[in-house]
């Protein structure tokens, strides 16, 4: 049986079964990335929820694991040399697990490093874009509704990212072509995060751009996203 002991955290959040990746996490666009690609992976593991409400990212025992306090984070009881391993940082995690198993990123390295520039352009752009027009427009409306300029900066910047996937998806099934990776599943959360999470549909004008909402139906689709879009479970 493995050894956790070192990590803090599992003592709030004890492991049942410490032979399998602990996920500490919530369904949010970032927190169901990993539990989506755990699900496609088949890996075995044990998530815990972190409440926002209680701000269980922010506790001691969790800040442990991650110092910036956000979700999702994991401990892998089997990494690198067959030692524990903890990691946080969504695309971090999505990387290790795809390497760590050889799935969901191609083994091709000129198509790696494609694959990775998109989880790049996700997190740098989709992810933090996204969530600032999402803040402005549905959670600090009434703070700026006498200034119009922060929800039209992000709307604007969220339609030209769209406009990016739009082209890179035109004639493809997944943002890689014929095989779906770990690009698909750090972006599509969000995509569909933006209308169901915020309610911007209409606002970002999502029909008008087709082949990212036929894309992200494909991805919905996949059992393994229908499962991990309620893990963990909230109370």
């Amino acid at each position: 049986m493995a050894d956790l002991s070192s990590f803090p955290i599992t003592k709030r959040w004890p492991a049942s079964d410490p032979d399998v990746i602990q996920l500490y996490s919530l369904p949010t666009p970032n927190g169901v990335k990993v539990s989506i690609a755990l699900e496609e992976l088949g890996l075995p593991y044990e998530p815990h929820l972190i409440s926002f409400g209680t701000n269980d990212q922010k506790s001691p025992e969790f800040v442990s694991l991650n110092p910036n306090g956000r979700i999702p984070a994991i401990i892998d009881p089997n990494g690198p040399g067959g030692k524990p391993i903890g990691l946080f940082e969504s695309g971090a995690i999505l990387v290790y697990l795809a390497e760590k198993t050889g799935k969901l990123i191609p083994s091709d390295a000129n198509r790696r490093y494609e694959t990775l520039e998109w989880v790049f352009f996700q997190m740098a752009g989709v992810g933090p874009m996204f969530g600032q027009f999402g803040h402005f427009f549905k959670f600090a409306a009434e703070k700026v509704a006498n200034n119009s300029y922060p929800v039209e900066r992000y709307r604007d910047e969220a339609k030209r990212l769209l406009g990016v996937l739009e082209s890179r998806l035109q004639g493809r099934e997944w943002i890689m072509g014929d095989e779906y990776t770990i690009a698909d599943i750090t972006t599509f959360p969000w995509v569909r995060g933006v209308d169901v999470f915020y309610g911007g549909r209409e606002v970002l004008e999502l029909e008008r751009f087709p082949s990212v909402m036929a894309w992200l139906d494909r991805a919905l689709a996949r059992p393994a996203s229908q499962r991990g879009l309620s893990i963990p479970k909230r109370d």
